[in-house]
């Protein structure tokens, strides 16, 4: 154990092709849960906790870690089960999303394993709407699943934020013929960049992970079509089971029938990530989420130079 909280930091900083690292943990019960090393800034056991009066009942309270006060909610809690049992036992993970640091109360720690994003698949069909996963993958013949975190924190501190009235106006004027591809494994970041782009005026065609989407670019090349015709440009997230958005990007980039397609990379991974890395898969542009007016005013703007190019 003692190993695994001793080495997270140091790992967070894999940038691999198609791989991640997953911290493997438990909440009540046997079941392993997992979540991207890449998100995670360090992992301790769980200090005091001071209650917060009125606040949501997913928040077991606060600590001081590292010189700053720091949320901490209850996962088991978050994702519809009981509250966790001996808090003074368990673990807290600091993560960061969204450029927003928050920790969150586990049992236990297992171990960080290295896997390909192939071996990470989308949730079974059939499971429902009203799960918390994201991704699901096998571990020494044992199912992890992987949370939707954003999805949580959305449900704990809804964001609130909506287009600038500005912002809306200045899409009205935008065509309806344009379209922009999301792909995204995080059913609530869909929805929010959906409703960003189409308050502008904007279509869209949304789809889960990487593969899919390159699959769907390379349908339309065997169909004759160019998707540069149809697509401002493509937003995508980074962590995505089946293909991530690195090798998403990069596959788009070798293909000469591809590389002109304006690429944007749209992440939570805020507080870690390789700004070298988006340079050596050939993203034309990234951006932390969510800020609906930054994406929206980014769009535009390329809205407009292929307007100018036409």
């Amino acid at each position: 154990m003692a190993g695994v909280l001793d080495s997270v930091n140091q790992r967070t900083q894999l940038v691999g092709q198609n791989r991640l690292e997953l911290l493997m943990f438990r909440l009540n019960g046997r079941q392993l849960y997992g979540i991207n090393v890449f998100k995670v800034k360090e992992v301790l056991p769980c200090p005091p906790l001071s209650v917060l009066p009125h606040s949501s009942r997913v928040v077991r309270g606060v600590a001081y870690v590292r010189g700053r006060t720091i949320s901490i909610l209850d996962l088991s809690i978050a994702t519809g089960g009981s509250t966790l049992r001996d808090e003074g036992k368990g673990f807290i993970i600091i993560t960061e999303y969204n450029n927003s640091v928050q920790g969150f109360l586990v049992s236990g720690v297992e171990r960080i394993v290295n896997l390909n994003w192939e071996a990470i698949h989308s949730p079974p069909k059939g499971s429902g709407r009203e799960h918390y996963l994201t991704a699901v993958t096998e571990v020494d013949q044992r199912l992890v699943e992987i949370l939707d975190v954003e999805r949580i924190l959305a449900e704990v501190v809804p964001a609130g934020k909506g287009l600038s009235d500005s912002l809306v106006s200045s899409g009205q004027r935008a065509e309806a013929i344009n379209t922009v591809l999301i792909v995204d494994d995080s059913s609530v970041a869909r929805s929010q960049i959906k409703r960003c782009c189409e308050a502008i005026g904007l279509q869209t065609v949304v789809l889960n992970d990487g593969k899919q989407a390159l699959d769907h670019l390379k349908t339309m090349l065997a169909q004759g079509l160019n998707p540069m015709d149809k697509y401002i440009l493509l937003i995508s997230d980074i962590e995505m089971p089946e293909m991530d958005g690195y090798t998403l990007t990069a596959s788009i980039k070798h293909d000469p029938k591809l590389a002109g397609m304006h690429v944007m990379l749209h992440t939570s991974l805020s507080g870690v990530f390789n700004q070298a890395m988006v340079e050596k898969v050939g993203a034309d542009d990234f951006l932390a989420k969510f800020h609906p007016d930054e994406l929206a005013q980014r769009v535009l703007k390329q809205l407009e130079m292929r307007h100018k190019a036409a």
